[in-house]
């Protein structure tokens, strides 16, 4: 989505940078500055357990980490709060980055292909490797399929249905963040006043939506990936000796 003005085109050295880049560079700026924000205040208190009393960097994170616990082991049961800090972090940058974008002169990252899709592969090397470090071989040899005879069947469907997931959830992020702040900055553009002030609601409401969808289809992802396979594999080895 092409902007009429960027910050980053007026500043010497970024200007020459992809500006999907530089926002995203932002972005992970900002978290990492938040998360050290949070830390040090949290550090400085006599007791931690003891939230604030106003609203802090700290106090905000703290309601994040407390929902997104509850949220994780929701779906993957207790075990998985051991893969919060993989999963927030793609929540939480998602979020930022298609919020960005609301604020004038800033373009959200997510409505460039490059960096979508990028999210969508690091979530499928992500749980892959959960799925092995789980399951071992038990994950691969899942994606032969039940009985023996079907695995030159089974294994390139697997292997495409695992190859077109990062696609899907990088083209559906882009798609979406695209579509909406180019409504957004049409509005803007051609009232003004009042009327975009509605459409800058629904942005930062789909900016929510679509960072919990990308989150969620990748925890579910993982949950499939982790899965005990052991039972499957008997099962479908007594299917192939009987």
């Amino acid at each position: 989505m092409e902007h009429s003005f960027l910050w980053v085109q007026i500043i010497p050295g970024l200007r020459e940078l992809p500006a999907h880049t530089v926002h995203a560079t932002l972005v992970m700026v900002f978290l990492v500055l938040w998360a050290w924000l949070a830390r040090r205040q949290m550090q400085r208190v006599p007791d931690p357990v003891v939230p604030d009393a106003t609203l802090t960097w700290r106090n905000s994170l703290e309601v994040f980490v407390e929902w997104f616990v509850g949220f994780i082991e929701g779906v993957l049961g207790p075990g998985g709060r051991k893969y919060l800090h993989v999963y927030a972090t793609f929540f939480l940058f998602i979020l930022v980055a298609n919020l960005i974008g609301l604020f004038p002169g800033f373009s959200p990252p997510t409505s460039d292909f490059n960096i979508t899709f990028a999210l969508g592969v690091t979530s499928l090397l992500f749980y892959v490797t959960f799925g092995l470090k789980q399951n071992g071989m038990a994950y691969l040899k899942h994606h032969l399929g039940p009985i023996v005879w079907l695995a030159p069947l089974m294994l390139p469907l697997e292997i495409a249905d695992n190859l077109i997931r990062p696609v899907s959830l990088g083209l559906r992020l882009f798609g979406n963040m695209t579509g909406d702040h180019l409504v957004l900055e049409i509005f803007t553009h051609l009232t003004k006043v009042v009327i975009p002030v509605a459409f800058y609601v629904l942005g930062a409401f789909v900016s929510l939506v679509q960072a919990f969808v990308f989150t969620i289809l990748s925890v579910v992802y993982l949950s499939l990936a982790i899965a005990d396979h052991g039972h499957h594999e008997d099962h479908g080895h007594a299917e192939a000796h009987a």
